[in-house]
């Protein structure tokens, strides 16, 4: 193969006769003319040995020549680009109903934050294994002291490996996955290491602000920024009482939800709903139905697109009228943002004065660890919990479930009764 005549200055060291390693204050480099190329290929050994470095760059150079052979290119992608391949591939994944929309989300942003700590520019095939092993130290030091938990992490390094086998195996990278520090174990039974929540006290004050909030909106829905603080109240307000999934309540249409003639358990109109969560909204694949209590935010919701259809709700037929129009949509074709979903959450939660929001981690889906939690302090069993909410036991167990110190009573004196005022064994 053709090589650029190379020309050695004092200090370098030869390779193979085409490359060379040098150092550049402590650590040295290595340089090779790719002749298809026209361009070197340089990059750093990361190492002081020298010994170390001449083993490295030999195998690097055998990996540059072997890909000149293929016809491949050293100077192909960035980081930023292999992402951009990886997001494109999964969004295809989207369109095939392997993964949900919310999962595509979730990917976004794990490798948007990877993105943030390896530096968008840099070369996929100069990283090594131990380019994030400081991976949780790093993203763990948030600029406004935000708790992020370990769990998250983990999720997060998990998609970021994922991403790197699937590279690797399109000979885009030389790693096919990073070896991230092993993380201590985390005690599920500390209430610390669980997701915050809210308060009975605070979920009743966020209640009362919710429909506040929306009744000010709704007293001009011409405006658009209204329109949406309504629908998106309506939203918190039903992700409250239903527990459900962000993505899989921003798809819920109309057609998804059904007034349940149960006369015996109902006070108002459409008291009781049977909800039909579709298995291609679902995180977990699987269709599932739930019946909840409701008599207010999906009734209120159904009234505020009545009122822009400029129909009176009695003359509603919700599957003719609505169909298979989104359910909380300002055009019933595209659903509300996840960021005026945080936006408006915010909102409420200093309307209800719920204190130290960063600090605690509260956000949206704060409501369903509330829900899944006040379910199984309840005492209504694990299992009944896991198939309404479309999760498992033990992730009900290791990370939703919050012991109270009522629970833990009502626990102790399970076996004990009261008579004649006595506390006596049953």
């Amino acid at each position: 193969m053709p090589t650029k005549k190379i020309k050695f200055i004092e200090g370098e060291i030869t390779i193979f006769e085409d490359a060379v390693i040098y150092k550049r204050g402590d650590y040295w480099q290595f340089r090779l003319w790719l002749s298809k190329e026209r361009k070197y290929a340089r990059f750093s050994l990361k190492t002081k040995s020298r010994s170390t470095a001449e083993d490295k760059a030999k195998l690097h150079y055998h990996e540059l020549m072997a890909l000149q052979m293929q016809g491949k290119s050293y100077f192909s992608i960035t980081t930023k680009d292999g992402v951009e391949m990886y997001l494109e591939q999964r969004q295809k994944d989207v369109d095939a109903g392997l993964i949900v929309k919310g999962r595509y989300s979730t990917i976004c942003t794990h490798l948007e934050h990877w993105l943030n700590h390896i530096k968008k520019d840099t070369k996929l095939k100069e990283l090594e294994r131990t380019d994030c092993e400081n991976y949780f130290a790093e993203r763990t030091k948030t600029k406004k002291g935000l708790k992020i938990s370990q769990t998250t992490v983990e999720n997060e390094q998990s998609t970021i490996n994922a991403m790197m086998a699937w590279l690797h195996k399109r000979k885009e990278t030389y790693i096919d996955g990073f070896d991230f520090k092993k993380l201590p174990k985390v005690d599920r039974g500390k209430e610390e290491n669980r997701r915050d929540l809210f308060t009975d006290a605070e979920f009743k004050a966020i209640t009362v602000a919710l429909g506040t909030y929306i009744k000010e909106a709704e007293k001009d829905l011409t405006n658009n920024s209204n329109l949406v603080q309504a629908i998106t109240g309506y939203y918190l307000g039903f992700n409250s009482i239903t527990g459900l999934r962000r993505g899989e309540q921003l798809q819920l249409r109309w057609t998804d939800v059904e007034d349940k003639e149960f006369k015996e358990a109902r006070n108002n109109k459409f008291d009781l709903l049977k909800i039909t969560i579709r298995g291609e909204t679902s995180k977990v694949r699987k269709t599932r139905k739930v019946v909840i209590k409701d008599s207010s935010y999906f009734y209120g919701l159904l009234r505020l697109q009545a009122n822009r259809l400029g129909v009176k709700i009695k003359e509603v037929d919700m599957k003719k009228r609505l169909g298979n129009n989104l359910m909380f949509s300002t055009n019933n074709e595209n659903a509300i943002t996840p960021r005026a979903i945080g936006y408006h959450f915010e909102k409420v939660l200093k309307l209800a004065k719920i204190t130290n929001i960063e600090a605690r981690d509260l956000v949206p889906y704060s409501f369903r660890h509330y829900f899944i939690t006040q379910r199984v302090n309840s005492n209504l069993p694990p299992a009944a919990v896991a198939e309404m909410c479309g999760t498992s036991i033990s992730q009900i167990e290791k990370t939703y479930y919050h012991t109270t110190e009522q629970k833990m009573i009502s626990n102790a004196l399970a076996d004990y009764e009261y008579r004649d005022g006595l506390l006596i064994p049953k």
